[in-house]
């Protein structure tokens, strides 16, 4: 994981990440895609209609455990069909 480079979808209104919330209570899991076209497949599918208020970022592998922390994730869900989509979430230890 370290050594993969993944691709992050940020707001370019306020600077967030695009984040799993599975309730209330979770403090997100940051959403990670391995293309950059994976991410843009996912926006355009299921946030078409603002999809050009969000960028597409690389971050490698080894930054992950660093924006978990600033931001305040629980963990990483990633993201292999971005059409269904297919999420397998890791949590941070």
């Amino acid at each position: 994981m370290f050594s993969e480079v993944y691709y992050l979808v940020r707001s370019k209104a306020d600077g967030r990440y695009l984040a799993a919330l599975p309730n209330r209570e979770a403090l997100g899991y940051l959403l990670l895609f391995r293309e950059n076209f994976d991410a843009l497949s996912y926006l355009n599918t299921h946030a078409a209609s603002v999809a050009n208020r969000f960028s597409i970022e690389s971050v490698p592998g080894s930054q992950i455990g660093g924006l978990l922390k600033r931001w305040g994730f629980s963990g990483v869900g990633i993201v292999s069909d971005p059409l269904i989509p297919t999420i397998e979430f890791l949590q941070q230890s």
